[in-house]
């Protein structure tokens, strides 16, 4: 029988498979879909220091294969959640909560750690890289002395593994990775939205109302696995990857390429029960494969 563990930064998970944050909320609505105990492990929906209403509508652009979407991080603020919301998801969900923070200084960022450090979440991932608000997380993610010092004052207030997300909107993801690593991160998640924008030809204005948003889908997939590559080979953090991943297919490309937790996201608003048949997919290749253990595929790939 293949086994599908993965010890990911110390913590047990009982599959590869986990949730993207923004993508499933705080994890109620999916579990009349499909229990959630199926999973690995959930990411909740962006934090803040303080509650957000997220952007004005219209949040969500349909494209050719994908969506752009402009929430713009509406949640009820980390104290909020801390206190009242993870203890019931604690005791209702049979499986490891990943818990998403996304701040506008090193200061908050650093109360939000320190804050969720008391809460149950097995982890803890930092988000640098919103490309749908106005201000904060791209800025943060685009520069490597700052995700540096960002990450390593954050891990001072930390006691959690500190999981830190990656932008693609940058021009190198793999001196991005290092910074983080250098500041002292557990591991990495990759990849968030591109930053990309869809415009009404009627009106001639953006669809969005908030004009950008993030691009996610089948259409990001190949950005995915090659940066996904390119950090597994440059730094000695563990990946939880992401980007387009629809199948059980996709999430096995993205595990040759690097990771050791694969995340689903857009392609569960269609499919709200997916992780049932993306099991039985990496299920099936490692039978095919004669591959006893999930982690033998990690990293797996062979050049041309």
């Amino acid at each position: 029988m293949a086994s599908l563990n993965v010890d990911y930064c110390g913590i047990k998970f009982r599959n590869p498979i986990v949730t993207a944050s923004g993508t499933f909320g705080f994890g109620y609505e999916y579990n009349e879909y499909a229990p959630l105990s199926e999973y690995g492990g959930i990411t909740t929906k962006g934090l803040t220091r303080l509650p957000r209403g997220g952007n004005k509508p219209p949040r969500i652009a349909e494209t050719a294969s994908g969506i752009l979407n402009s929430v713009g991080l509406q949640n009820p603020g980390v104290e909020v959640f801390a206190k009242y919301m993870m203890p019931s998801m604690a005791d209702d969900f049979d499986t490891n909560i990943i818990v998403n923070m996304s701040g506008n200084t090193i200061e908050e960022y650093a109360e939000m750690a320190e804050i969720l450090s008391d809460t149950d979440a097995a982890m803890i991932e930092m988000n640098i890289s919103c490309p749908n608000v106005r201000s904060g997380g791209l800025a943060f993610g685009t520069d490597p002395a700052v995700v540096e010092k960002l990450t390593g004052e954050v891990k001072k207030h930390c006691r959690k593994p500190l999981i830190v997300k990656l932008s693609p909107n940058v021009t190198s993801i793999v001196d991005i990775a290092k910074a983080a690593e250098a500041g002292g991160a557990d591991g990495l998640s990759l990849i968030n939205t591109l930053l990309g924008m869809s415009i009404d030809i009627n009106t001639r204005r953006p669809i969005l109302g908030n004009n950008t948003g993030g691009l996610s889908g089948p259409a990001i997939k190949p950005v995915a696995v090659r940066m996904i590559h390119q950090v597994y080979s440059a730094v000695d953090l563990p990946i939880i990857g992401m980007g387009g991943v629809a199948s059980g297919e996709d999430a096995i490309e993205l595990m040759i390429a690097g990771a050791s937790l694969v995340a689903l996201g857009t392609a569960m608003f269609a499919d709200p029960a997916l992780i049932v048949a993306v099991k039985r997919d990496i299920e099936a290749y490692m039978d095919r494969f004669g591959i006893s253990n999930i982690k033998d595929i990690v990293g797996s790939l062979e050049l041309n």
